[in-house]
């Protein structure tokens, strides 16, 4: 075991985190999408034009989120 605390962080870089991980991997998914996903998708589904649909899971409003600020140029610069 390499106890080197640089090495611990170069390996820690290497690992995905949640933000790059595909949704369609999310072990959560599958559960109802959270408030904060909730409010921003209706935020954005008004900007688009474009319904709401408040039953989608966390994985398919992520999906939902990402195509829409790419539609609206919304969180294209962060």
């Amino acid at each position: 075991m390499n106890n080197d605390p640089k090495q611990a962080s170069n390996d820690a870089q290497d690992l995905p985190s949640n933000v790059q991980k595909n949704p369609d991997d999310w072990t959560t998914g599958h559960e109802t999408m959270t408030g904060a996903q909730a409010s921003y998708l209706k935020t954005l589904c008004e900007e688009a034009n474009e319904p709401f649909d408040p039953n989608l899971d966390k994985a398919e409003a992520s999906k939902r989120i990402d195509a829409l600020q790419h539609a609206t140029g919304r969180g294209e610069n962060h």
